[in-house]
């Protein structure tokens, strides 16, 4: 197996350790280089929150933590590169971020990628590879989170899916699948764990004006802004919530598209 613990500075300044007198809520955020993932960030160091920043692009990453610890005036984002897909990279990784932070509180998997084939083509390239980012990806990081979170009887997961794991649309049947099956195992996860204390939120957007919606096909209605779904986000943490769509509107719409007959739904183009 690689060394990975080589993959990911380990020079980098630290933030203060919490104390009893000065406790300090601590969280990953997987996929925060920008759009939803930068925007909640910027949020949750607002909120006191000392983060671990991952994501594939380090310029992206060393910019937002920059601005993130300029604005604090304190070490509050820390930057560590890393690519999803990469699985081996994990327990290292984690483990590395926990020592960082001086312990964990908090997981959001917000990677995803989004590689539409077209209403008359198939492409088995993409969808493999939403599957490896956007479902095993998030398996593989939220299985030892799961194992820690359990033992210690504490901590939030938070896992970004998609109104498109509703319903499985002609226009891209892989991105369909790969978001169904993570809302389905955020929900496994959540009945896991909740008799244990922790909490598993799953989160709903509908469009976001981020570089992804770009990849959608046809209108974008209710498109929303990355501070919008970040500021609905940290709402309903702090309620512990189960599950939201952002915006909400999109729930009203989604019960209304669940329950249309096969026969209908199946003759539409989107």
């Amino acid at each position: 197996m690689p060394d990975s613990s080589k993959s990911f500075d380990q020079t980098q300044p630290k933030p203060a350790q919490a104390t009893p007198l000065n406790p300090r809520r601590r969280g990953i955020i997987i996929g925060a280089s920008e759009g939803i993932g930068a925007a909640l960030a910027r949020k949750l160091a607002k909120e006191g929150f000392t983060l671990a920043l991952l994501a594939r692009r380090k310029d992206k990453l060393d910019e937002l933590c920059a601005e993130i610890n300029a604005t604090a005036n304190e070490i509050r984002a820390m930057a560590y590169v890393h690519d999803v897909a990469k699985y081996d990279e994990v327990p290292a990784l984690l483990s590395r971020v926990v020592a960082d932070l001086g312990g964990l509180d908090l997981v959001v998997f917000m990677a995803g990628v989004n590689f539409p084939p077209g209403l008359t083509s198939y492409n088995f390239e993409g969808d493999r590879k939403m599957i490896e980012v956007n479902l095993i990806g998030a398996m593989a990081w939220l299985i030892p989170v799961a194992e820690m979170f359990q033992s210690a009887k504490a901590g939030q997961i938070v896992g970004i899916s998609s109104v498109a794991g509703d319903r499985g649309r002609i226009g891209n049947p892989g991105y369909n699948t790969s978001k169904a099956a993570l809302s389905t195992y955020l929900e496994a996860l959540r009945n896991r764990l909740a008799r244990h204390g922790v909490n598993v939120l799953t989160v709903k957007p509908g469009f976001v004006k981020t570089e992804m919606l770009k990849a959608a096909q046809g209108a974008t209605p209710f498109a929303i802004t990355p501070e919008k779904a970040a500021d609905d986000i940290y709402t309903a943490m702090r309620k512990r919530k189960q599950l939201i769509y952002t915006a909400s509107i999109w729930r009203w719409i989604m019960l209304i598209i669940q329950h249309v007959p096969s026969v209908i739904f199946r003759r539409m183009s989107f």
